[in-house]
């Protein structure tokens, strides 16, 4: 058995933003890292366009309190507003922060920290490093980590998070590598371990974005909150799903039909390409409805919509936006200097999450939180997205909430009475031997009865058919009847994973037997998802239902918590903070 004070889950920025704040603190603490993947190859490499901060280097007028409401208002009034000020009024001196670390950032021709436009902003506050700000972040945090000698277990799977009661105590991982299984036990453990974008057939996340995180929560009879609401990123470059950049509309690249017309002037005229993403991705499904998209030979009635930047020159398509024109380019032999790009929604972000509280403690439902157990980053909801994220707050919250939580992890190991974390703060007896024996034999029958099944299906097939299922059943369009139907599909593919077959029985680098327990995790965010979205009968930011196109504060002006169940999903409902500003009529 391994034992450390802290073990970090995900090797994301969330997390080694984490570790790093910790070590700050207390620089004689004992850290864990695992990741599924070398943590420079965590999903937040792939992050963009930048990272919001009213640093003012861009536009004296900018503020905190802009920031703010722009983000209580891209969120359609769901954010919780405490979570949204921390947010806002900690984002200067976070960005300062990581320039102290290392982070080279895209300059103003004064030589300040660069700002652009971003969806939903209305100052230019996305502080940038070209269109690889998140590869700038996360390289320099790993850098600093391993000077600190933080242990980093690369490449482990984790398969179970222990809870005994209300306590956390560790967890159960493998190594990939040869299948070696190992219990850690420690004093408090932090989920930080992304979204779950691979529930759906095309999203621009990486193939470890399986919801493992959410689903080990779930597992352990906790609750996740707002799952509904599913963010799909309007640009998709079509057909592969891979991202581009809202950098580039930042940058003034238009969005144009089959007619050739900037459509986004009947959707959101005061912020046309630049208005939040939801609106932007309702408008592009509308437009094809309309029989307004664009087929691969140019004509109209196609799946997709074209991203026009020829009009910004290639010397300014290279130098800000190089990745976006490289990708394009790899992936369709387009060269988007000379011809507009294909996009199309894909799905993106996960703004609901592990409910936490502002210290990042996760609850045990509306009241109560589990001893020893935090979330950060995507995989949390703390919540400072609501219905819909404005892009450029996902580093933010990543950065800001992971220092936070950081910081009050490293509290919560002291004696300290001075500490930033409200409330008692109890010390776990350690895990016993006999204790991680059982989990131990627990995990091996389980991995032992997936190598040893019989059966017709293969876990890519299976996986395929929940991914359209989700796609078909709660996309950006969601009706009761569609979704009510989709549940029932979700139960009978279900039925399917005692029938899959592994071809590969061994130790060494088993993919088959990961993309397997993957699978399971996948099901049980995609249950949560659906069922999460069919009790919701309101439209609300990303969460669009054409059988209730309305808003509904008066009786969903609230969080979702889901409780999962073998035998069913249950919901209850948490209250919002409304400490900053009143809901209003969302227009752009």
């Amino acid at each position: 058995m391994i034992q450390h004070d802290v073990l970090v889950v995900g090797g994301g920025i969330a997390g080694c933003r984490a570790a790093l704040e910790m070590l700050r603190v207390n620089s004689q603490l004992n850290i864990g890292l695992v990741a599924k993947t070398h943590p420079i190859r965590s999903h937040s490499v792939a992050a963009q366009g930048g990272m919001a901060a009213s640093l003012k280097n861009s536009d004296p007028d900018d503020s905190w309190e802009s920031h703010a409401f722009d983000t209580v208002k891209g969120s359609d009034y769901l954010a919780d507003q405490d979570a949204v000020a921390i947010l806002t009024q900690e984002a200067p001196d976070a960005v300062i922060d990581l320039e102290h670390l290392g982070v080279l950032f895209s300059r103003s021709p004064e030589g300040r920290i660069a700002q652009r436009a971003f969806g939903g902003h209305t100052h230019n506050r996305a502080c940038y490093a070209a269109d690889k700000t998140g590869h700038a972040i996360l390289h320099e945090l790993v850098m600093n980590l391993l000077m600190k000698g933080v242990t980093l277990y690369d490449e482990w799977y984790v398969l179970q998070l222990l809870r005994e009661e209300n306590r956390v105590q560790g967890v159960v991982m493998m190594r990939i590598e040869d299948g070696h299984l190992e219990v850690v036990s420690a004093t408090a453990v932090l989920l930080a371990t992304g979204g779950y974008g691979r529930v759906f057939n095309t999203t621009s996340n990486d193939f470890a974005c399986t919801g493992d995180g959410l689903a080990m929560t779930a597992q352990a009879g906790l609750p996740l909150q707002d799952m509904e609401f599913v963010q799909f990123h309007p640009t998709g470059l079509y057909p592969v799903g891979v991202l581009v950049s809202e950098a580039v509309r930042g940058e003034g690249a238009y969005l144009v039909n089959a007619q050739g017309e900037r459509f986004m002037a009947t959707y959101a005229p005061s912020r046309m390409e630049l208005a939040p993403r939801d609106i932007t991705s309702r408008a592009i499904g509308m437009e094809v409805r309309a029989g307004r998209g664009i087929h691969t030979d140019g004509s109209a009635g196609g799946p997709f919509v074209y991203l026009d930047l020829r009009h910004l020159g290639r010397e300014k398509i290279m130098s800000r936006i190089p990745f976006c024109w490289e990708e394009a380019h790899r992936l369709l032999g387009i060269d988007g200097a000379e011809q507009p790009i294909p996009v199309r929604p894909t799905i993106h972000y996960c703004m609901g999450g592990i409910p936490t509280d502002i210290y990042g403690r996760v609850r045990l439902g509306v009241e109560g939180f589990v001893d020893g157990l935090f979330s950060a980053g995507e995989t949390a909801c703390v919540s400072v997205h609501g219905a819909n994220r404005l892009g450029s707050n996902s580093l933010l919250e990543c950065v800001v909430y992971g220092r936070r939580v950081g910081n009050a992890m490293a509290h919560y190991l002291s004696d300290s009475e001075d500490a930033d974390l409200p409330g008692d703060r109890l010390k776990p007896s350690p895990l016993s031997d006999r204790s991680a024996t059982d989990y131990l034999q627990a995990i091996e029958k389980r991995l032992n009865r997936l190598l040893t099944q019989t059966g017709s299906d293969r876990v890519a097939s299976v996986r395929q058919s929940l991914q359209d299922c989700m796609t078909e059943h709660c996309g950006v369009f969601r009706h009761a009847d569609l979704m009510t139907e989709g549940i029932q599909q979700l139960q009978n593919l279900r039925q399917r994973l005692t029938q899959i077959q592994l071809d590969d029985k061994g130790q060494c680098w088993n993919i088959d037997l990961i993309q397997a327990l993957e699978l399971e995790n996948l099901f049980t965010v995609g249950e949560i998802i659906i069922n999460s979205a069919l009790h919701r009968q309101e439209s609300r930011g990303a969460h669009f239902r054409e059988d209730f196109p309305q808003r509904d504060d008066r009786q969903f002006l609230k969080h979702t918590l889901a409780f999962y169940h073998p035998e069913g999903i249950t919901i209850q409902q948490r209250s919002v903070n409304l400490s900053l500003f009143e809901p209003q009529e969302r227009k752009y």
